[in-house]
């Protein structure tokens, strides 16, 4: 592909997107440039469709170089090695904006990189970098529906401000990250200074109206010089096998989901993937249908029903109401020589808590673009395999765990 870029403002800061200079073997890639912060983000994918699975095998990856701000990680190991919580947040925002986007069927391994490669240390990177790999998506010859938009909201001297500096944000009374499409908001992440519902929703309005600007401006970008979408190896089900599936599976599925103890449930969907197999021949060498195509229509047929269990009946997956919650029992002290700790329960969810407090050389320490520095207060959470009846690893915490630790951690 030829050089080829296009550059349009957002709220005063002008956005340049670039393509055709680096990493022309990718499927799509693009340098974003703001101020001196540049990004770039990359996208490649497999030649064929996996085998026998039914989810979109997605990766995303993000990473702010050091030497992007003239400097080199501390200590005595100078190769950037694991990702740290910002980038592995990041990453994760990053994975929540595009993952409902792709095509129904599109079932290759597909990879998100984005570096951040120069930072001025004003124009922060995080939204950016969703913007970029947007871009990089759509000139790219992968099915994604539509192009992406994403734009921090800051609120300081009771002004909304769109994707506001580093330095605006150290006064800002809320950090709302936003992204989305030119007509729906996909992704919300953030906290506030305890501001109301009501300017909430301001912000989230305000801030769609410039993600709708970035929609468009990708979009016809894309219309000017990307590739034709490859839709070839799409797996897209029969809808006779969609409607077989629920005419055998919908009331027994129904009855599943009014049932309130978790294991007894569960038990009833086992049951019914049991009958599966056995209506459909599944187990043997010629099954009536194909095997993946027979859970992957018992799952849609699942969620619908669900779906349409909340909305007209006002009911949750095991009957209660909206305004109906689980029985609630507490239990604190129950450690006795931690500084604190409790045992919450809620219906069948279970969680143990511990508090530890410690002088100044207990803080977190941290290094990043910024500068060095320590955090006082964290939160870390663990979901152990046994939480849930199941056999799993047991080791560094991943990227799930991360992401809700630092969700609970905002909330205190």
């Amino acid at each position: 592909m030829d050089r080829n870029k296009i550059a349009f403002t957002i709220e005063g800061k002008e956005i340049t997107l670039e393509t055709g200079l680096i990493a022309k073997q990718a499927n799509g890639a693009v340098l974003l440039h703001v101020g001196d912060t540049t990004i770039l983000s990359t996208v490649c994918a497999g030649k064929k469709a996996l085998d026998d699975i039914d989810f979109l095998p997605l990766r995303v990856d993000y990473q702010e170089k050091f030497s992007s701000v003239g400097k080199t990680p501390g200590g005595f190991i100078k190769r950037q090695g694991k990702p740290t919580m910002k980038e592995i947040l990041t990453s994760r925002l990053t994975d929540r904006s595009f993952r409902p986007l792709f095509e129904d069927g599109y079932y290759k391994d597909t990879q998100i990189l984005s570096y951040v490669y120069s930072y001025d240390s004003l124009h922060l990177p995080d939204v950016l970098a969703i913007c970029a790999a947007s871009a990089a998506l759509a000139i790219s010859d992968i099915p994604l529906k539509k192009p992406v938009g994403a734009v921090r909201v800051g609120y300081i001297n009771n002004e909304y401000i769109i994707n506001p500096t580093s330095e605006e944000m150290k006064n800002s009374d809320l950090d709302l990250i936003l992204s989305g499409t030119d007509d729906a908001i996909l992704m919300i992440e953030g906290y506030s200074n305890f501001l109301t519902e009501e300017q909430i929703l301001e912000a989230i309005d305000l801030g769609h109206k410039s993600i709708k600007t970035i929609c468009l401006e990708i979009s016809a970008w894309a219309e000017k010089i990307g590739k034709e979408k490859n839709r070839v190896g799409l797996h897209i089900i029969d809808q006779k096998i969609i409607d077989d599936v629920a005419e055998k599976t919908s009331a027994q599925i129904i009855e599943a989901l009014s049932v309130k103890d978790k294991k007894l449930r569960e038990q009833d969907f086992d049951d019914l993937n049991a009958k599966l197999i056995e209506t459909y021949k599944l187990d043997t060498s010629e099954p009536i249908y194909p095997k993946r195509d027979v859970f992957t229509a018992f799952k849609k047929i699942s969620s619908s029903l669900m779906r349409k269990k909340i909305l007209e009946e006002n009911k949750r997956i095991d009957g209660r109401e909206f305004n109906e919650i689980r029985k609630i029992d507490s239990e604190i002290g129950f450690l006795g020589r931690t500084h604190g700790s409790a045992v919450f329960t809620r219906g069948e969810t279970q969680a143990i808590a511990v508090c530890t407090l410690g002088g100044e050389n207990m803080a977190e320490r941290y290094e990043d673009l910024h500068g060095d520095g320590a955090h006082r207060f964290y939160l870390h959470y663990f979901f152990p395999p046994f939480s849930v009846g199941e056999v799993g690893r047991v080791g560094f915490p991943g990227r799930r765990e991360i992401g809700h630790g630092k969700l609970a951690e905002r909330a205190l």
